[in-house]
Formats: structure tokens, C-alpha cells, sequence
């Protein structure tokens, strides 16, 4: 059985933030689109634990421009009890981009709990993509900078840019460890949905644009699916 299938889309707004970790305080974006942030939205649109998302390229259709901002934001995570938000509130400037467009490639990959072929996920997702559906809102970076997706068509052309961005977040490895209860997760695998404990370990590659193109390293996934235990069933 076939367990990979490629799908791909255009996602597009007036505002975006791929925030860069190593700035703690202001909020300043990646020049162009993460592989996790386009990850969540395809996982905003379409969805199941019986696949995974592996990002492959990611097509520059409009870079848009930089522009900066000041906006309130909460200093602590809201928990049970209310926040007073004249005690908690920040004023912080982000540099944002405005006007940005991508062409997002993906490979579907399915995982041990997968029963179906991997075509009749694809065939979901092309569905929903046609149609406008999605699971929940997708966004660009944060989620006030909400994201119009549509399927690719001829007039949609990549850019000409060559840009060597240097390092890039990739993604976050959840990883269950219960001497390290720092954060609770979903995990889904063979046996089922359970809640975890566990830390959150960032994942980082070299990053560079070429002819208006980001290819994504496929060992990256590999090295993700180690650190959280997980086995995706992958041709290559």
C-alpha cells in the first residue's frame, strides 16, 4: 500500500509574523514562512492521527514588505484563576511583513495507525481546499494574522528570489518525559490519544531560498519523529 501522497496549496494574507526564537522580548519575523508554521495550517484546514504532514518546499509568490508595529500583549499565560489585564499588559513592538503569498508542497505520510490508503486522505484534502473548509481558522505566524488558502492555479508564479536566511525553526519535538513535567500534550499513536507530560525541544536547519524556492531537508523529519518516539511509515 502506497503510504505517501502529495498535496499542495496557496495561502496568503495582509499580515504575517514567523517570529525568530532568539528574540525574547519584540516579536520579529523570518523573512519568509516556516515549515511548522505551514504545517499548522495544513493541519488547520484538514487533519487526522492517522497521518503526518511533511512540508517539502515552500514557493515565495509574494515576499510583501516589512513593517513594524506596538501591540498590547499579555505578560502570563492565562490560567484558571482571571487576569487583570491592567497589571499583566505589555506594550511590545513587533516587525511584521504584510502582503505575503506562498505555494506550500507537502507530502501526506501515513502513520501506524493508519488504515485507509493514503489517497483517500489526499482526496479529502483537495476537497477542503476547493471548497474553502477548514477545522479551525489557519493563520500566519500568530493567530490575529488569519490566512485565505485556494488550490493552485496557472497565474500563480513563483518569484525569482535567491536568499540565504540562515537559521531556521524547522519544528518542535514533543517529547514525553515524566522527570521533565513541563507542558501537557496529545500524543497519538498505535494505542490511541492519551495526554503526555513531558518539554518541547526546538528543531533548526539552514535555510535558504533559490529561485524563489525553500526545500525542506527530509532528515529533519526522521530526526522529529526519533526524539518523540514515534514511528511515521515513510517511503523515500
Amino acid at each position: 500500500m502506497q503510504r505517501q501522497a502529495k498535496v499542495q496549496v496557496k495561502v496568503w494574507g495582509e499580515y504575517a509574523c514567523f517570529t525568530r526564537p532568539e528574540f525574547k522580548v519584540e516579536r520579529i519575523s523570518y523573512p519568509v514562512m516556516t515549515p511548522s508554521a505551514a504545517r499548522g495550517i495544513l493541519e488547520a484546514i484538514f487533519w487526522k492521527p492517522e497521518f503526518r504532514y511533511e512540508i517539502r518546499q515552500i514557493g515565495i509568490l509574494s515576499l510583501g514588505g516589512q513593517q513594524a508595529i506596538l501591540r498590547n500583549e499579555l505578560k502570563n499565560k492565562q490560567g484558571k484563576k482571571p487576569i487583570l489585564i491592567e497589571n499583566d499588559r505589555a506594550q511590545r513592538t513587533s516587525l511584521i511583513l504584510k502582503n505575503v503569498a506562498y505555494w506550500v508542497v507537502a507530502d501526506i505520510v501515513l502513520t501506524g495507525r493508519a488504515v485507509d490508503p493514503v489517497a483517500k486522505y489526499r482526496d479529502q484534502f483537495n476537497r477542503r481546499i476547493e471548497r474553502g473548509q477548514y477545522y479551525h481558522t489557519p493563520y500566519l505566524g500568530t493567530r490575529e494574522f488569519a490566512a485565505n488558502f485556494s488550490p493552485i492555479n496557472e497565474k500563480d508564479v513563483v518569484q525569482p528570489i535567491d536568499m540565504d536566511i540562515g537559521t531556521m525553526l524547522f519544528d518542535l519535538a514533543f517529547i514525553e518525559d515524566k522527570s521533565r513535567k513541563e507542558m501537557e500534550f496529545l500524543r497519538h499513536d498505535e494505542t490511541g490519544t492519551r495526554v503526555v507530560a513531558g518539554f518541547a525541544k526546538p528543531i533548526f536547519f539552514e535555510a535558504k531560498v533559490e529561485n524563489g524556492w525553500m526545500h525542506i531537508p527530509k532528515e529533519r523529519y526522521q530526526q522529529l519523529y526519533v526524539l518523540e518516539g514515534q514511528d511515521a511509515l515513510r517511503v523515500d
